[in-house]
């Protein structure tokens, strides 16, 4: 479990009961006001029962409603710890704000985005992923949009490490490999919404084919979280002024450098001497002098 209850929380509200969303939508919007709240009052806020707070508690695995106050009035105090009182980092970004209001605004986002997802990641996933790369013959990453960026950087780092990793920016190239894929080769996709229709057909292509399939994503519950057999939640609170998914793209980030180096550290000596003679051949190149 991770420790930051926050987290938690948001990686789970998808999976919870209708009546115990409200409450978890509550609580993350102002975890300090929820906190001062009694069970009776929080229930009442939510528009429900004190018997669905309890259910909730212990969807969270949390003993009961007290140990939960403490838990959102410490993180309340670390966020008000964060010397960030002058701006409403739970707002979207307007055109109220000044420059320095932008740029605080979006440091905050990603950075809570990278800690939110490494403290919620599954570590046995993680492992589980990491096997299944040091396995394949072949990996196959996909992703659109924003995420294309962080499927990229996946498969640089794939190949950095030795590993045949392509990626198909182009979705009729990325249906042709995957409809090739074999028995114990990959296909990892990477979408924040996880609804992405040319990342959920890839991965459905290669699971027909019998492949290894893997989604990055912060949708649970999402096409692509279906059509995979192992699934990396990220944690990217977007806003729609913020188009770009700098956030969820820095949460996908995150994820691939945890790969990275869980891959890198199980075969250290072999990935030292690769990354070494990559190394050297990149600086005989820029050594050589034009004709």
């Amino acid at each position: 479990m991770p420790d930051d209850l926050l987290t938690r929380i948001r990686h789970r509200r998808d999976q919870l009961p209708p009546a115990e969303r409200g409450i978890a939508d509550l609580v993350t919007v102002d975890p300090g006001r929820a906190a001062e709240r009694t069970i009776s009052e929080l229930a009442r806020a939510a528009g429900t029962s004190e018997t669905t707070v309890h259910r909730f508690c212990r969807s969270l695995g949390l003993r009961g409603y007290a140990q939960l106050r403490l838990a959102l009035a410490a993180e309340a105090e670390r966020l008000r710890a964060d010397d960030r009182a002058d701006l409403d980092l739970s707002s979207d970004l307007g055109p109220e704000d000044t420059p320095a209001q932008l740029v605080r605004k979006v440091g905050w986002a990603n950075a809570r985005a990278a800690e939110e997802t490494a403290a919620g990641l599954d570590l046995d996933v993680l492992a589980a992923l990491g096997d299944h790369v040091r396995r394949a013959r072949r990996i196959l990453v996909v992703g659109v949009g924003s995420s294309a960026l962080a499927a990229l950087d996946a498969t640089q780092k794939l190949q950095r490490l030795g590993y045949g990793a392509v990626f198909a920016s182009d979705v009729h190239a990325a249906l042709m490999i995957a409809a090739l894929l074999e028995p114990g080769d990959l296909a990892i996709g990477f979408s924040h919404s996880g609804r992405a229709r040319e990342v959920v057909e890839v991965l459905e292509e290669a699971r027909t084919a019998r492949a290894g399939t893997a989604a990055v994503t912060s949708g649970p519950r999402s096409p692509a979280a279906a059509a995979a057999d192992l699934v990396l939640l990220t944690a990217a609170r977007e806003t729609a002024f913020r188009s770009g998914g700098t956030a969820s793209r820095t949460a996908q980030l995150t994820v691939v450098d945890a790969l990275y180096v869980t891959l890198a550290q199980h075969d250290h000596a072999r990935i030292l001497d690769g990354l070494e003679r990559a190394h050297d051949a990149v600086r005989r190149h820029s050594l050589r002098r034009p004709r």
